[in-house]
């Protein structure tokens, strides 16, 4: 063409016309946004900008020389989310299914460069099927670069992926390297190896979305931590997780108009029953605290003893980490601690600080439980607390019991401001396991009729004397004991206490967290 400008918008007009007309078409009656659509939805209107728009690959073998697209399948720039920078790529699906190749990818790392320079979150919008086999090795390179970026950029920017059609191999590492993952249910899949090959290989029979659907991931596997109704439902939630968190880890979380809770705090107290085995939903009490509509929980299906999430208090951002007594009566098992100490480690990277609330009997007991490597998973929480720099707060509400109470945020652990409601109990274990092995001999001795008079008694006496938070206020563990009613004035004024504290460590390349 002999007019530049013509040839801009031919090859503008190609590029953006991605894999045909046919092949979008496909895509659109699966329910699944185009790759551009995609983009448009994630930054703020008339916000972004495209980097590498007309690169292409340069591989011939297979007949791919002859099937070029600028582009490469992938869309790759930055632009404002909610009025603030961020970089972003997108694959799509109609050139090659998505699969990532040597230009491809380096569009992807330089996308990865970019936000690491700038300081700013990087989010993936993932439909891919993995490796580009045409390109062989230089496709296996090219996710490797990727990989290397996740792993550098992590703890400096926020990365999140979106998962929002079937993505394989390579395609679903990166993602897992990320901080937060995201999919569409009935549109994203996510697995090593698909049906077709566990077929062959092993004999077992599944399909693609119970193997690798976004329910399965947000239940079973972890590696999922918020699950949308579609593309565009996905997208929403991640703009909404943005606004929680900072630029990078130099930055501090987004700060907003101070905002009342959802009701009274007065009524606080009512929320939790007295004995020490009864049930209750803990997001009550979090709503009741936190400001109104501002909680965002992060893997509510994955280890739901557990509740972690996102919330704003007084306008600021915090990570909340809490017990949840309505699942294993809140105990922390293997699945919950890593949860918990994954949000901890993230929310320590990005400067937000942490609010616990207690009400933990112990550790699950169980042959699963143990086999299954409760210790290493266990301490994983233990570890992150302790590592931890950022303000941490802590609220025991009721139960306290064994280590699991030195695990969550105890002060031993460096818990900054460690308050207790008055019906806290902080011991080695409840009143009636603690009286059946301490009084175990004089029990046996007693004949029937008089052994559960004398059982009632003990356990009496030991709930008045160890099971009460005055023992521990003695001591300093507990830095005050405190009206229900006056839980969110604490946090609050704790928080602004604690917003310029300083901790030094020792120097050292990294710790040994077990993993």
């Amino acid at each position: 063409m002999s007019d530049p400008y013509e040839r801009f918008r031919s090859l503008r007009e190609k590029a953006r016309a991605g894999g045909g007309a046919e092949r979008a078409k496909r895509q659109a009656d699966s329910g699944r946004l185009s790759a551009r659509a995609r983009i448009e939805a994630l930054f703020d209107p008339g916000s972004f900008s495209e980097m590498g728009e007309f690169v292409t690959h340069r591989a011939t073998a297979f007949g791919i020389a002859e099937r070029v697209v600028p582009g490469d399948g992938v869309v790759v720039g930055f632009g404002q989310i909610e009025g603030r920078p961020a970089c972003g790529f997108a694959h799509d699906a109609t050139v090659f299914g998505g699969a990532l190749g040597e230009a491809h990818a380096e569009k992807i790392v330089k996308a990865m460069d970019a936000a690491k320079r700038a300081g700013v979150p990087i989010v993936g919008l993932n439909d891919s099927g993995g490796a580009r086999i045409q390109e062989g090795v230089m496709s296996l390179g090219g996710y490797g670069e990727v990989f290397a970026r996740n792993v550098q950029l992590s703890g400096v920017v926020p990365q999140i992926s979106l998962i929002l059609g079937p993505c394989a191999g390579g395609a679903v590492y990166s993602p897992a390297l990320t901080d937060f993952v995201i999919m569409a249910r009935g549109s994203a899949q996510m697995f090593i190896t698909g049906p077709d090959v566990i077929r062959a290989v092993t004999g077992e029979e599944v399909s693609a979305e119970a193997l690798g659907g976004a329910d399965a991931h947000a239940s079973l596997s972890g590696v999922s931590h918020l699950t949308a109704a579609s593309d565009a439902d996905a997208i929403a939630l991640a703009r909404r997780l943005l606004a929680y968190l900072p630029l990078n880890n130099l930055d501090d979380p987004p700060r907003i108009d101070e905002a009342a809770p959802a009701s009274d705090p007065g009524g606080l107290a009512a929320l939790v029953p007295t004995a020490a085995d009864a049930p209750y939903d803990v997001r009550e009490v979090l709503s009741r605290v936190v400001d109104a509509s501002s909680g965002l929980e992060i893997q509510p299906a994955f280890g739901a003893n557990l509740v972690t999430e996102f919330a704003r208090l007084a306008g600021s951002t915090i990570g909340v980490v809490a017990n949840q007594p309505m699942h294993l009566a809140g105990c922390l098992d293997a699945t919950a601690s890593t949860k918990g100490a994954r949000f901890v480690r993230f929310c320590d990277a990005f400067n937000v600080p942490l609010v616990t609330f207690v009400d933990v009997p112990g550790f699950l007991p169980g042959i699963a439980q143990e086999h299954g490597g409760i210790i290493r998973h266990g301490a994983k929480l233990l570890y992150a607390y302790a590592e931890a720099t950022v303000p941490k707060l802590t609220v025991i509400l009721r139960k306290a019991y064994g280590g699991a109470y030195d695990v969550m945020c105890s002060k031993h652990l460096g818990g900054d401001l460690n308050y207790a409601w008055p019906t806290a109990e902080i011991a080695v274990m409840g009143a009636e396991g603690a009286v059946n092995i301490l009084f175990r001999k004089e029990l046996e001795r007693a004949a029937p009729a008089e052994r559960e008079r004398t059982r009632a008694e003990h356990v009496r006496a030991y709930r008045e004397e160890f099971l009460n938070p005055y023992l521990a206020a003695g001591r300093g563990y507990i830095d005050a004991v405190i009206d229900p009613a006056e839980t969110r004035r604490r946090l609050v004024d704790g928080l602004a206490f604690l917003a310029t504290k300083r901790e030094d460590r020792p120097p050292k390349k990294h710790g040994n967290l077990p993993l």
